[in-house]
């Protein structure tokens, strides 16, 4: 039977990169949201630049599930070369739309499916002679039949081509006719509405529609980033892009129209981060944007920060590796390579939003840590999250808010003859007292060099004052623990002994997926990790279960391995659920991977004892 739901299946567009259509799938997933009806978009796309096939996923929710479901309920084949390979996608009882212009042999289709013709090449060459716009028209003649075909409403199209073309005027009536030449013929020979279709809802609310790479560029400003030092990587190089916007309209001085910042798109990564360093060593707060590649070239500059103490950020945007691997896919595997960054015995803190207002708020965030703790603070985001719109709470700013710029020593204090020691611990949290640049002209300098040195910054090889700045180095990093954002913790109704740790683009998926399961009777605690060091709170939530389930997006289970490192925690106990392919996680792959292991085990959910 043909599948019949309400405002609640997923739409994929397979196409060929370069071929127009990523505007018009655009289109179709906001007329969705104009409809008050939550959607998750996600592209996933070749990292060539032209002729490979890409894909635009639509998760339409008015429950709210933001994450990939896994499965495909309406399939628009628009690539040839793809094709058998989509209609497999397609799950039983689906919709294929294809291009019916050419007819295709019965073996082309499954028994199972609806097969859905439109002449789209026809009706274009019939309407167009110029080959770029048969094209691009095509896109949006494909759109006009879907909003037949699901019910739409095509008066908030039409709306959002006019907001679209604004300032080019000329292009929304042919655009408006050719979305209306889908939509009649779909309306004069198919029968509309399919049984899956829309309703108009109330379901989006307040939320903003945004990419977490732009999000986190916003957040970046209103913590006080004034430098940008990035050589472009995909995929990061949107968050530097979207700096620049941002600051043209918020770090421009009113009257003399200068800019109050800095953009620097270095020689490769290596002169970025070194930038960054030498901006943040002179008192200005800087970061960088990359991904893995760039993490792997950046690792002697971030021993240096790490051991010389200068605070720094970057945004790591992980995508698929080791090498090139796949740029254009997501992973979340630069956990290790950043939380232990450089040789020698470093640690790194960490930071793991989960969609864009964490990135917002985790980029703000991120400048005042690293002046606090005087080190390079990672923000790992991820494909998913950096190039997807994501809908997203509203992005919200105290305006009393007042940076943290930790421990600078003031002219005052030193012309009172407080003792300056560069390393010197005076608080017991490991934190020691800097100074910036220009401070006094006579007192509190200090030489900052890579190598070992005593409390007062002179350079020494003797083995007791190098092992004191190690442990004094410790000693900071635990006293991050209690500065970063703690896990958030949701427990099951019933009690169980069984939980799940999960972080990052994970956690839509995830939420979906717990109710999968404990439709299952499978009850599960669940906490989500939003930082690195771990809270306390980590280690007590291994403790109170028997088997906690470790869920990410790699192959080596990067985040279980830290748990186990840091927690000292038996490995048995923490049960790897990985998925590396390079599409995000799916709330279905979630709940079976678990589900068979909970199975496995025959479990038996505890009762509470009443009192």
């Amino acid at each position: 039977m043909p599948i019949q739901s309400v405002n609640d299946f997923v739409v994929a567009f397979a196409n060929v990169n370069g071929s127009g259509s990523a505007s018009a799938n655009e289109l179709f997933a906001r007329a969705v949201l104009r409809m008050g009806v939550p959607v998750a978009p996600r592209n996933i796309f070749p990292s060539n630049i032209q002729g490979l096939p890409t894909w635009y996923e639509v998760r339409i929710s008015e429950a709210g599930h933001l994450g990939a479901r896994g499965g495909v309920d309406l399939m628009v084949a628009m690539n040839p070369q793809t094709f058998d390979k989509d209609i497999a996608a397609l799950g039983s009882g689906g919709y294929l739309l294809y291009d019916s212009t050419k007819p295709l042999p019965a073996s082309k289709f499954r028994d199972d499916i609806t097969a859905i013709g439109v002449p789209l090449t026809a009706i274009c060459n019939r309407e167009y002679t110029d080959p770029r716009q048969r094209q691009l028209f095509k896109n949006i003649i494909y759109v006009g039949a879907l909003s037949a075909l699901l019910d739409m409403d095509v008066k908030e199209i039409e709306k959002l081509i006019g907001e679209q073309f604004k300032g080019k005027d000329k292009l929304i009536a042919p655009n408006i006719h050719a979305l209306h030449l889908g939509r009649d013929w779909a309306t004069m020979n198919l029968q509309c509405p399919l049984a899956i279709r829309l309703e108009r809802a109330n379901a989006v609310g307040d939320r903003i529609f945004i990419e977490g790479n732009s999000a986190a560029a916003l957040g970046a400003v209103y913590g006080g980033a004034t430098v940008c030092a990035w050589y472009p990587i995909t995929p990061s190089s949107s968050l530097a892009d979207a700096f620049t916007r941002h600051c043209a309209k918020l770090r421009v001085d009113p009257e003399t129209k200068k800019a109050k910042y800095a953009i620097v798109q270095a020689e490769d990564e290596l002169a970025s981060i070194g930038i960054v360093i030498g901006a943040s060593w002179n008192g200005a707060r800087a970061f960088t944007a990359t991904s893995g590649p760039g993490i792997s070239l950046m690792q002697e500059f971030l021993g240096l920060a790490y051991f010389a103490e200068i605070p720094a950020v970057v945004f790591d945007v992980q995508r698929g590796g080791p090498s090139t691997g796949m740029p254009t896919r997501t992973q979340q595997s630069d956990i290790l390579s950043c939380a232990y960054a450089s040789h020698g015995d470093t640690k790194h803190v960490l930071l793991f939003p989960e969609d864009p207002a964490e990135a917002f708020e985790f980029a703000a965030l991120a400048f005042d840590l690293a002046d606090r703790l005087q080190t390079p603070i990672f923000v790992m985001l991820d494909l998913d999250i950096g190039m997807n719109h994501r809908l997203s709470r509203p992005l919200v700013w105290d305006d009393s808010r007042r940076y943290d710029r930790g421990k600078v020593m003031t002219a005052q204090e030193l012309e009172a003859g407080k003792d300056f020691g560069r390393y010197l611990d005076i608080d017991g949290d490991g934190i020691p007292y800097r100074t910036l640049p220009g401070t006094h002209p006579t007192r509190g300098s200090f030489f900052t060099r890579g190598t070992s040195r005593d409390r007062y910054a002179k350079y020494t090889e003797e083995g007791g004052p190098y092992s004191d700045n190690m442990q004094r180095l410790l000693r900071k990093f635990d006293t991050a623990k209690d500065l970063i954002p703690r896990p958030l913790q949701a427990n099951s109704a019933n009690a169980t002994k069984y939980g799940v740790i999960y972080y990052g683009s994970t956690a839509p998926a995830m939420d979906e997926a717990i109710e999968m399961i404990e439709a299952d009777n499978h009850p599960l605690d669940r906490l989500r990790v939003r930082a690195f060091p771990f809270h306390s709170s980590v280690a007590s939530f291994l403790a109170a279960h028997d088997f906690v389930f470790v869920v990410e997006q790699n192959r080596d289970a990067q985040l279980r391995t830290l748990i186990v490192n840091e927690c000292g925690v038996d490995p048995v106990r923490l049960v790897p659920i990985v998925h590396y392919d390079g599409t995000p996680i799916t709330a279905r792959y979630i709940a079976r991977a678990i589900g068979e292991h909970l199975d496995a085990l025959k479990v038996t959910p505890l009762r509470k004892v009443g009192a």
